[in-house]
C-alpha cells in the first residue's frame, strides 16, 4: 500500500501535515455543527 509514496521526506512531510489539517478542520466543524443544533433546539 505504501509503495505509492514518493521517498523525498519533504513531500510526505507536507502530505501529512495537509492530512492533518484536513482532519482537525473537519472535527472543528462537525463540533460547531453539533453545537449549533443544540442551539436551535433551545438547549440548556
Amino acid at each position: 500500500m505504501l509503495g505509492f509514496l514518493p521517498d523525498d521526506p519533504v513531500i510526505i512531510a507536507i502530505v501529512l501535515i495537509l492530512l492533518s489539517l484536513v482532519f482537525f478542520s473537519y472535527l472543528l466543524l462537525r463540533r460547531t455543527v453539533l453545537e449549533f443544533r443544540e442551539g436551535m433546539d433551545g438547549g440548556r
